[in-house]
């Protein structure tokens, strides 16, 4: 049949009337964005309402400008490192979509077969679709017979059959999961197996399944697990900041009314002495705040997530967003989709086996030579596909491409020149087998359904190549074996006669069976196995029917008690949201799944707290890709699907999943150990901060020194901590929940007991007077305590690296740790002994730090308390780790 299809101008009618087929990619993202974005982080906003305190002090004189300057600089380069990382993950996915060719189609216009993009088909346009061709648009067949696979909408890798349409058809409005296995309508997306016919393009662009998913993916997404985390945090340490400020500096003005012998006594003393106290008291209460604060939290998790982002792609995993790392490791729920992602996404044989019920394993067949050179004719002269000069099958069903691979590109070369084909007679529905006649051996040989062949046969080859007479019994058994296991089974046989039409002679003797099916993947058993032992819920979610999702699971060791529960689509809908939380965590499969599905899957899981990831390749996974905590997207997978999840697996393999989840947990815990590391700081500045000036120590630790702990030592500090290798234990693990402190019960134990040696090591290092024999004045003391409260924090850097005893393992593997060590120490010296130096910008180094050079004993003296900091802790973890 021929078709003129549309002219030019009904064409640019069509355009203009129902739009384009083009379905927009999500913007680009920039660097303005992601900077700007960084200013919602609750730690950024607490940094920035100090930064406008101390820019108030600065006006009045009471402050200096550097200081203010220090924590806008702080401010600026977490965002910068922010937007570096966000718009790097962004350009190195646009480039892996900019080397994919654009998809193209036939078409009928102006009377004649156009090849053009499929960006510009129009409502209207007939498409002339061939074998292996992606349908460009929704609509209806019109002309010929298909066989599509629509496991890029439904999840289904089972070939489905497509007839012409009489008539005018139209296309539903009202999509089901039944809609996609009908008689006549086609959808954007879906492949063809066979066949060649005719599409009537009724839907284009937005308006397609395809395109209706992709816009529904624009919906606001939820906060990470982590910015959860550290909201909780930040507004647990603003409020200890602030109300703890507003005690110490009422405090500190009451000691004044009490040194004056009352309130009215301390008023006579005159408005600018009170305004003087005042100030004091507000710049104390600054201190407070800027100590509480842990501004280097920011910045190290920016360079975590950075630093690790790249460190992934070796592991065939494409960070989108670096927050999405994090996020895998906090996992609590996984939903998977089964077709490419737990199972190949493509029919293969996977069994072998005789007519008498025996297994012959595939690696092995070639030891049986008489079964195995007929069935190389059987499949190499008996199909409809072949080899093309890439190595790649083409033409032929699925079910022709699956058995021509386990033929394999040698033997079909081989069989090409051994023998010819002189008569053959393809497969179709009504006598469902396909037949050839080789002259040169005086045989045809069959393929078909074992019904068909059985029907016509009383002998079987044994394994010793012998003829045998069929027992059917035995060999219905094993078949209904292995459809249990949701396999295909396909019979294969010869006869000596010549060949007749539409039958299968009655001397036919069978070869033997094959069973066939997607299978799972060796790794993603593995994968399964280990995401589970780390607490992980895995559940999949499929477009199959239940009977073949139940055998897949199985298999992939998910289904495995009486307890777990396998439902429908159907069965599901009839469950009400709380209902369906009831059962969750006995959920292992849903089948026939809708898109709706799973959405409301990852909705309902994410109002029971949990953290949701999920994983797919299809149209149909994007929404729910999108709408979870983490989406892992498979590199084979469809662009929308891409474009919807935080992570892209390049590789398809489980395996790199199981890797993003351990590495975000050992990103966590890298967290973790920064933030014990941060806060034994934070907790003994306040505590020496609010303390010391009621003992007559007027700042030990100005603003300054404090900028440099939380910036310069803490930015440091992410390198130096971030990079603490992933370990085993990691994976054992239970999952934590979305709301879940960051600092637990047993890291305030430890924060604390170091923390509060930190200040009472302080307050004997400055009020002891046996210390000052080592120095000349007050200054070069105030000075030594600087680099006293900074080692102090560097040796406490080796106890936050392990819960346990073994501080030490482990550096080989982090060599970055001994390097900022090193650095810092070397950081502050220079700082210190800057005046030594006879330039002025050294003298203004040294004065904008408070800091004069001392002795060497002095330096001694330093490091001997500082190293305290590590059997003071060793000591805590043998009596905490006892009970």
């Amino acid at each position: 049949m021929h078709f003129n299809g549309l002219t030019d101008k009904e064409v640019t009618a069509s355009r203009e009337k129902y739009g384009s087929n083009m379905i927009p990619d999500s913007e680009p993202t920039t660097f303005w964005a992601e900077f700007k974005e960084t200013f919602g982080d609750p730690m950024i906003k607490i940094l920035l309402f100090i930064a406008v305190l101390m820019f108030a002090m600065c006006l009045f004189g009471y402050a200096e400008i550097y200081e203010p300057v220090g924590t806008i600089v702080a401010v600026l380069i977490v965002a910068f490192v922010s937007a570096k990382t966000g718009v790097a993950s962004d350009t190195k996915f646009r480039q892996l979509k900019d080397n994919t060719k654009k998809d193209q189609c036939k078409v009928y216009r102006n009377g004649v077969v156009s090849v053009i993009d499929v960006d510009d088909i129009v409502v209207g346009d007939k498409v002339l679709l061939q074998s292996g061709d992606k349908i460009p648009a929704d609509g209806i067949l019109v002309y010929g017979d298909l066989k599509v696979d629509n496991s890029a909408l439904n999840g289904e890798a089972e070939e489905c059959s497509k007839s012409a349409a009489e008539g005018d058809v139209r296309l539903t409005d009202e999509i089901t999961g039944d809609t996609f296995v009908d008689k006549h309508s086609l959808f954007r997306g879906a492949v063809l197996f066979d066949g060649e016919g005719i599409l009537d393009v009724q839907k284009v662009g937005l308006h397609t399944m395809m395109g209706k998913m992709a816009e529904e993916m624009q919906d606001d997404e939820p906060d990470s697990p982590l910015k959860v985390k550290l909201t909780k945090l930040a507004q647990q340490i603003s409020k200890f900041g602030y109300v703890g400020a507003v005690v110490i500096a009422a405090l500190y003005m009451g000691s004044f009314i009490l040194a004056a012998g009352g309130f009215q006594a301390y008023l006579s003393i005159g408005a600018g002495e009170v305004m003087k106290d005042l100030v004091e008291a507000i710049s104390l209460a600054v201190v407070i705040i800027v100590c509480a604060v842990p501004e280097g939290l920011p910045l190290m998790i920016s360079l975590v997530l950075m630093q690790n982002t790249s460190k992934m792609l070796d592991h065939n995993v494409l960070v989108r967003k670096a927050s999405g790392i994090e996020t895998a490791g906090s996992l609590n729920i996984l939903f998977s989709d089964k077709t490419g992602t737990i199972t190949k996404g493509r029919l293969e044989v996977v069994e072998f086996f005789t007519a008498d019920g025996i297994t012959i394993p595939l690696d092995e067949l070639s030891q049986h030579g008489k079964i195995k050179s007929l069935m190389d004719l059987a499949i190499g002269k008996n199909t409809q596909s072949m080899f093309d000069a890439e190595d790649q099958v083409i033409g032929g069903n699925a079910t022709d491409q699956a058995l021509m691979k386990f033929l394999g590109k040698d033997v079909f070369t081989k069989l090409e020149d051994s023998c010819t084909v002189a008569e053959f007679q393809s497969f179709n529905s009504s006598n469902k087998f396909s037949q050839a006649h080789l002259p040169e051996i005086g045989k045809v040989v069959y393929k078909g359904a074992p019904e068909r062949l059985l029907a016509s046969s009383k002998k079987y080859l044994s394994l010793l190549g012998e003829e045998h007479p069929i027992d059917e019994a035995v060999i219905n058994a094993k078949i209904d074996e292995l459809a249990s296991k949701s396999m295909r089974v396909l019979a294969f046989g010869y006869s000596a006669q010549n060949m007749t039409e539409d039958k299968i002679n009655d001397d036919a003797v069978i070869i033997g069976f094959v069973g066939i099916r997607d299978d799972v993947r060796a790794e993603a058993r593995e994968s399964i196995a280990d995401v589970q032992k780390a607490g992980i819920q895995v559940v999949m979610i499929t477009g199959d029917r239940l009977e073949t999702a139940i055998a897949i699971a199985k298999d992939a060791g998910l289904l495995k008690s009486e307890g777990d529960i396998a439902l429908t689509s159907a069965q599901l809908n009839e469950l009400s949201d709380e209902e369906v939380k009831a059962i969750v965590p006995r959920i292992r499969v849903i089948a026939r799944a809708l898109p709706t599905d799973k959405s409301r899957m990852v909705r309902v899981c994410q109002e029971m707290n949990l953290v949701v990831g999920m994983t797919g390749d299809g149209v149909n996974d994007s929404p729910a890709l999108k709408r979870a905590d983490v989406g892992f997207a498979m590199g084979s997978g469809t662009e929308v699907a891409k474009e919807a999840g935080e992570i892209v697996i390049l590789d398809d393999n489980f395996r790199s999943i199981k890797d993003a989840i351990w590495y975000g947990r050992t990103i966590y815990h890298n967290i973790l150990k920064f933030c014990k590391f941060q806060l034994v700081i934070n907790v003994a500045a306040v505590v020496v901060s609010a303390i010391a000036p009621f003992f007559g120590v007027e700042e030990p630790l100005k603003v300054t020194h404090l900028l440099f702990v939380n910036l310069v030592m803490d930015g440091l500090g992410a390198i130096m901590l971030g990079n603490e290798p992933a370990q085993e234990r990691y994976m054992t693990e239970k999952p934590r929940r979305r709301d879940e402190n960051i600092v637990s019960r047993p890291m305030m134990v430890q924060i604390l007991v170091s923390g509060l040696w930190l200040t009472v090591l302080s307050f004997i290092f400055l009020k002891v007077p046996f210390f000052d024999q080592f120095f000349h004045s007050t200054e070069e003391k105030l000075s030594a305590y600087f680099v006293l409260f900074i080692w102090s924090a560097l040796f406490n850097g080796f106890n936050v690296r392990d819960d346990g005893l073994g501080i030490f393992t482990g550096l080989n593997d982090n060599t970055g740790f001994m390097k900022v060590f090193i650095t810092i120490v070397a950081v502050q010296a220079f700082i210190v002994n800057a005046g030594m130096i006879p330039f002025a910008a050294f003298d203004w180094i040294g004065n904008m730090f408070s800091c004069i050079p001392f002795p060497l004993v002095g330096w001694g003296v330093v490091a001997i308390l500082a190293i305290t900091m590590i059997p003071i802790d060793m000591l805590r973890k043998a009596v905490t780790n006892k009970k």
